[in-house]
């Protein structure tokens, strides 16, 4: 079978087999839906007026269902940036205060330059065969072991981000309610449950959006969730100005200090921000262990967004790789210069009294504190709206692994939201340590994506002919790669540390 693009006066024609591809980027193009093995052939052939295509498109025994991006430019940066974004962002401040502003600035923009260039390898292969699903070019690098492994590791790593974030909900949305209700203890309604709370917000909030065929329709909600996040940020700077270094701690007793006690008991114990958003485990407040040492991972993995990179550039209007790498490049670009204002600014507010949760730390000064509360209810709106940008992908494997053969159903796919959501929400009520167990996965699951896939997937799929194995971009890719498993064992031996020794950590992470 095979599937006709359309552009000015293009020719088809069948040729041989061969080697040599490039991307594609006419004016009106149908996509696949990145649910299919598809093999793309082009040769350019130039006339003395306009060059002209001919090619023939392999398909596989997987349906191809024909679609025509839609989404433009600015929501595709929305949607990007919104998968970037963390509540990790909460503990920057406290990273910086382990590791020092320098360093911490070398870090983040190391970490923010090889994001673009793993992106970079992620197009670079997509375009040399034409795929645009994570998961296909797992099976085009490794046959049906790769397409099952790069499912699986997107599924587990975005249902660790869901469950994050709504044990964000779960625990924080109770205390900003009470909170401004005035309240100094749970009085027992239903509104103060966390449990109900999440429920509510799945339903009403999180599912219709779920729901939507097409990713770049979030960009609006993407681009609110980001607006959350300035608003955030803009709070963290006005406090710089207002709050006296050293602060007093007003807290100290009474029923403003019980509510506090309260809210940090609450996160202490169960997550809350303090929960990476991307399932990784946080930072250390650990003597034992150097804090710095600490903070290399979870910088490492601040812009984890590649999930959601292929399925924004299938749905990306007029695609090319060169507009895609431009999109993500600013998004990264965006992302550090909020997550670099926001730590430079808390570290400074507090020094080293700043918390793992930096909006506590706001709190020790005035609990009640009517922007501060503001400022919760707006993280915690932009966690909510992030979930259904988290949710598109593993949906996306789930379809890659079940239903590889079967077109576009409404049925199907509002049914697979349902149950992924159905699924977090179970995990998030009855398994209090489930943080733990995604924090293990997050940090095999984090470098994968990051890193290693990437890396890999780029030097077997580009032909040897195009680049030889000892070429300068391959064995980049090799390095890179071998740093992702640096940055997985390094991950592991600190999760592991925690477990043996029993101590809690905390802090911020993604």
């Amino acid at each position: 079978r095979s599937r006709t693009f359309r552009t000015n006066r293009m020719e088809l024609q069948k040729i041989p087999n061969g080697h040599h591809y490039t991307d594609l980027s006419p004016e009106k193009i149908i996509l696949e839906d990145g649910c299919v093995h598809l093999h793309m052939q082009i040769v350019a052939k130039k006339t003395r007026r306009e060059p002209v295509f001919s090619f023939i498109l392999l398909a596989s025994s997987d349906s191809v269902e024909s679609f025509e991006g839609k989404t433009t430019f600015g929501m595709s940066v929305f949607n990007l940036s919104n998968a970037i974004m963390g509540s990790g962002i909460l503990g920057l401040a406290y990273g910086m205060s382990n590791t020092g502003i320098i360093l911490f600035v070398i870090l983040l923009t190391f970490i923010a330059i090889l994001s673009g260039y793993s992106i970079h390898l992620l197009l670079k292969s997509a375009g040399v065969v034409g795929i645009r699903a994570y998961e296909q070019l797992g099976f085009r690098a490794f046959g049906s072991p790769g397409k099952v492994v790069a499912a699986c590791i997107i599924a587990m790593h975005n249902i660790g981000a869901m469950s994050s974030y709504l044990f964000i909900v779960k625990y924080e949305l109770p205390l900003v309610i009470q909170a401004f209700l005035g309240l100094t203890r749970n009085t027992g309604e239903w509104y103060l449950n966390g449990n109900y709370l999440i429920m509510v917000v799945s339903v009403s909030v999180i599912l219709p959006l779920a729901l939507m065929r097409q990713l770049g329709y979030l960009g609006y909600t993407s681009g609110f969730s980001l607006s959350c996040m300035v608003f955030f940020l803009i709070s963290v700077i006005y406090k710089k100005f207002v709050i006296p270094c050293p602060f007093e701690d007003n807290t100290t007793g009474g029923p403003l200090g019980a509510m506090l006690d309260l809210m940090n008991a609450s996160v202490g114990h169960h997550g809350g921000h303090l929960v990476d958003a991307r399932g990784n485990k946080p930072l250390s407040e650990s003597r034992g262990v150097s804090q710095t040492a600490y903070t290399i991972p979870i910088l490492a993995f601040a812009f984890v967004c590649h999930p959601e990179v292929l399925p924004i550039y299938t749905e990306l209007r007029k695609p090319t790789k060169k507009r895609m790498q431009t999109i993500a490049n600013i998004s990264i670009g965006a992302m550090y210069i909020m997550y670099l204002l926001t730590a430079v600014f808390g570290y400074l507010t507090f020094y080293s009294r700043v918390e793992s949760e930096l909006l506590h730390t706001y709190s020790r000064v005035d609990p009640l504190d009517t922007l501060i509360l503001c400022v919760r209810l707006a993280v915690l709106v932009a966690v909510t709206l992030t979930v259904p940008v988290v949710l598109f992908p593993i949906r996306r494997a789930v379809v890659q692994l079940l239903f590889p053969d079967k077109p576009f159903h409404w049925a199907r796919h509002c049914g697979i939201a349902v149950c992924l959501l159905f699924i977090v929400n179970l995990l998030v009520i009855f398994v209090p340590n489930i943080r733990d167990i995604f924090g293990l996965i997050g940090a095999t699951s984090a470098p994968s994506l990051i890193f290693i896939l990437p890396g890999i997937f780029y030097i077997r799929i580009v032909p040897e002919e195009q680049e030889p194995m000892k070429s300068r971009n391959k064995i980049q890719a090799a390095a890179f790669a071998a740093l992702g498993f640096v940055f997985m064992v390094m991950s592991l031996s600190f999760i592991i540390a925690d477990w043996i020794t029993g101590e809690s950590r905390s802090g911020g992470g993604h």
